[in-house]
Parts: structure tokens; sequence; C-alpha cells
């Protein structure tokens, strides 16, 4: 069984924020994850994770800029409106599988109008990393096929580029426009599973670090997708927010204006779940 792996989960501009700051505090504490053999980042999961694979200094300067109050720089504001919510919902009931939702997602998506261009979007994905270049770890970034609804993960191994991989991870349906990358056209890759902990399987000791608690019908939620793991042998930490991180994450997870206090708030939930992380990261 391999090592290491370290899982981080969708959850919007609050969730970044909250996964940076619970990641700064385990640091902080002497709990480095940038060492995993494995990071998978879904969504604002893969904002972070592009962060942390070059090193927990990404992560420190991701904290810091949650920090900073929004600017009109940071582009268009995007919103899961009740609308939005509605149809997420009725793309549910009508689904079996993962697979089917995605599809359904997929074709919203491809039929709204979001409120900003592809390039713009892009653009705004590439200032939150800290290089062009893929990192030398084993990073897996993922997306879902807007067509077909299936499960994809980048990697420094392919020809796609990460600010592409990470744009199409965070492809946010209806809200964000659909990413073409690879020949293909891809949505966020947390339409899957919030944190899609089942490519940590094979690895010994897993943490995961999750914005987005729950599943619904077709979709696993994180606790859920941990305890397979769990079942397989591996030891297991998920972190997903605490009472006062949901009170500062507010209802809107796009809204950069609840950033500041997502991070803040992951950094006072950090100290809790310290001694357990490090008792699964150390061994």
């Amino acid at each position: 069984m391999a090592d290491t792996a370290l899982v981080l989960g969708a959850g919007g501009v609050t969730g970044t924020a909250w996964e940076s700051g619970i990641l700064h505090g385990l640091a902080k504490a002497g709990v480095d994850l940038s060492t995993a053999d494995l990071i998978v980042g879904s969504s604002a999961g893969a904002v972070v994770g592009a962060q942390l694979a070059f090193g927990p200094a990404g992560v420190d300067d991701l904290y810091e800029r949650q920090l900073a109050a929004p600017e009109s720089a940071d582009g268009p504001v995007g919103r899961l409106g009740p609308v939005t919510v509605l149809r997420y919902a009725r793309a549910v009931l009508s689904s079996r599988t993962p697979d089917d939702y995605g599809r359904r997602l997929g074709a919203l998506a491809r039929d709204s109008r979001p409120v900003a261009t592809a390039d713009e979007r892009r653009e705004m994905i590439a200032s939150l990393l800290p290089s062009s270049e893929w990192p030398e770890g084993n990073l897996l970034v993922t997306a879902v096929d807007a067509v077909t609804g299936a499960l994809h993960t980048f990697d420094r191994t392919g020809t796609v580029a990460l600010a592409d991989a990470v744009t199409a991870s965070c492809a946010v349906p209806v809200v964000w426009p659909v990413a073409s990358a690879g020949g293909r056209n891809w949505i966020d890759g947390g339409v899957h599973s919030p944190a899609n902990v089942q490519l940590a399987s094979g690895y010994g000791r897993v943490v995961v670090i999750a914005p987005t608690a729950t599943g619904n019908k077709v979709i696993a939620s994180p606790r859920a997708q941990a305890a397979l793991l769990e079942a397989e042998g591996a030891r297991v930490e998920l972190i997903t927010p605490d009472a006062g991180a949901r009170k500062a994450i507010g209802r809107n997870p796009l809204d950069p204006a609840r950033r500041a206090a997502a991070a803040r708030a992951g950094l006072a939930q950090s100290a809790a779940h310290t001694e357990a992380v490090a008792a699964v990261w150390n061994g």
C-alpha cells in the first residue's frame, strides 16, 4: 500500500479560504501536508492543491491573500442563486449515478450565460496559481466531462497546462463557463463528488479536508467515501467545517466578501485537528 495522500475538496471561494486556513494552521503547528505522496484537488481544492504541491510557502501566501479585501480586479462574483439551486435539485432527482448527474449539469452549463467569458475565467484562475508549470509532485486535478459526465483527472504527465486543468476543475455549472482543455469540454470536479476521496484508494494514510461535507442521493459524501478507505485498511482523518466555520462561510460559497472570515475560521479550527492529523501523517 502506498503511503500518504491529501484530498482537498470543492467549496468555492470560501472553501479555498477555509482550506488555506486549515493548512496554514497545521503547518504552523509543525504538520506539513505538502510532503504528501499524492495530492488530489477538486475545484477549490485544485487551487489549494496546486499551491501546496509547490511547497508549504505557497499555502502560507495563499492564506495571506484571503485576508485582503475583495477588489474589482478579482473579477465578476459568481452566485448560486435559487433558480440555479433548483435546476441542480432537478438534475439530482432525475439522475441515478454521478455520471448521469454530470451529463445533466453539463447540458445546463452549455446552455447557460455565465458571468464571465472563458478567457476571463482562465485569467482569473491563472492569477491564483504560483506557476504556469505543473509541480514535480503527484498532483491530480479533477474535472467532469461536460458531455459524458465522467470524472477525469489531469496531471503533469498529460498535455493540458496546469492553469487549464484548474480552470476546468473550478467550472461551476451555470455560474462559470464550460472550460475547454485537451479537445474536450469540462465542468467542475466537485460535480462527481464533493472531494473525490476515492482517488486516494491504495494509500495507507489519508487526510481529507472537505469544505462541502454533504452528498446527495447520487453523490457520496466525503465521510462515506472516507469510510470506504478505512474499510480497505487506510488510516483516515476527515476535516469538515465546524459550526464557527459554517457561520463564517455563509450561504454563498462564491462570495469573496466572506474569504477573510472563512480563512480565519479555518485557522482557528485547525488547532482541534492538529493532534489527530499528526498521528495519521506521522504513522
